[in-house]
């Protein structure tokens, strides 16, 4: 057996600040076998303990000098200039073998700026935030990636009886998880991302069985916003094979205004990739709110289901649907690789389906109306199917279709 080598965390933090808070967890760390390398992203102060890493260099490594973003005395252009820096330093360090983890502490603005540089390494790399904003809405820090957050309870001010436990809790969850062997994944499989809502699970469930007895592993995604970035998040790292893009409902909150948009975005990277694609037009007749009282005023009068005392669903209307359609069909124009688009004439959710509350015929048609009218069929395989999204032939037909654009892909390597 050749000799383990032992993993090294970085430190990342605001030294002029948090320098006692960051030497104390340095001791904790090293106690718990790990090498440390501390580095400073501090603007302002001196840094109460020495890094190794200097801010000066961390500043270099954006593109600016340090004393020119002092002069110019606008903290939050520091404060952005300082987390692209360090983004750049600690992908350099993970390239180099150098970085099996990352640990930052922080409040409200140490917190953006170390959890920009840690959303630059890829998913799997441990990452863990302690942070003053851990008990809030995280999205904005976690992003589509796997940074894990801690209450700091206190703030991170000075060691005390309850910081110093934190902050000892802490160093020996990040040193755990650098320390933990990496899980055999040589299956030799290859990933096929899928999306999928409540009201679409029946049609992902039939597909993924379809695709797995075919010998592909699927990573299934809940399209609730970070889902949808998360999906395109791993393949822009390389790691998904094909897409069965049967969910698309991020895009009608993206129109909107819902809670789950995945950004302007969504639906561009497996075609700007080359990724062999597969999608449809599930929960497109939703817009999702939170509990009914936070639904907009200007939304009042529409078609409210409270799917649950958290979720209220909203149904979309024929113009917003027809918007859905084109703007679909221009982002899948723009495919460089294999792509086939499938529409089900008879509903795209389980309460879309005729006889159910979001049935709506002159929506539907707006929507398919749309999708036809841009379309550029030379690049858009067109699959009209005439059954609801979640009919077992229609999930098969998308998970095979899927199957034969792979392979074709393969074979053209």
């Amino acid at each position: 057996m050749g000799q383990q080598v032992t993993p090294t965390v970085v430190l990342l933090g605001t030294l002029d600040t948090k320098g006692i808070e960051y030497g104390y967890i340095r001791e904790r760390l090293h106690e718990n076998g790990v090498n440390v390398i501390l580095m400073d992203a501090g603007v302002l102060g001196e840094p109460a303990v020495q890094p190794d890493i200097t801010k000066e260099e961390v500043a270099k490594a954006a593109g600016y000098d340090l004393h020119e973003l002092l002069e110019a005395k606008d903290r939050g252009a520091a404060i952005k200039a300082m987390a692209a820096g360090a983004a750049s330093i600690v992908g350099q360090l993970y390239t180099e073998k150098r970085l099996q983890g990352i640990l930052g502490l922080g409040g409200s603005g140490g917190t953006a700026l170390i959890t920009q540089a840690m959303r630059a390494l890829p998913i799997g790399v441990p990452k863990l935030m302690v942070s003053t904003m851990a008990s809030g809405d995280t999205r904005p820090y976690v992003g589509e990636v796997d940074i894990t957050m801690m209450y700091s309870v206190v703030d991170i001010a000075g060691i005390n009886q309850f910081s110093a436990q934190i902050l000892s809790n802490a160093a020996g969850a990040i040193a755990g998880m650098a320390k933990a062997p990496a899980p055999n994944l040589t299956g030799g499989k290859a990933l096929v991302a899928a999306t999928m809502f409540g009201v679409t699970t029946p049609a992902v469930e039939e597909a993924r069985n379809h695709l797995e007895e075919r010998g592909y592993e699927i990573l299934v995604f809940h399209a609730t916003g970070t889902g949808g970035q998360s999906m395109e998040a791993l393949m822009r790292d390389g790691f998904i094979s094909g897409v069965l893009d049967l969910t698309t409902t991020e895009l009608a909150d993206d129109l909107v205004g819902g809670v789950l948009s995945a950004g302007p975005h969504r639906l561009e990277a497996a075609g700007e990739l080359g990724i062999p694609q597969v999608v449809s037009l599930g929960a497109l007749d939703m817009v999702n709110f939170g509990p009914k009282d936070t639904v907009p005023k200007a939304f009042h009068d529409r078609l409210l289901y409270e799917h649950n005392p958290t979720v209220t669903l909203m149904r979309t209307t024929p113009e917003e649907c027809a918007e859905l359609g084109r703007r679909i069909a221009l982002k899948l124009n723009q495919a460089k690789g294999p792509v086939s688009l499938f529409v089900p004439l008879r509903g795209v959710s389980i309460i879309a389906k005729e006889g159910q509350l979001f049935y709506d015929p002159v929506a539907d048609k707006a929507l398919i109306s749309a999708l036809y009218e841009h379309l550029d069929t030379r690049v858009v395989e067109l699959v009209e199917m005439d059954t609801d999204i979640n009919d077992p032939a229609f999930a098969r037909a998308m998970a095979e279709r899927l199957h034969e654009l792979f392979q074709a892909s393969v074979a053209r390597q």
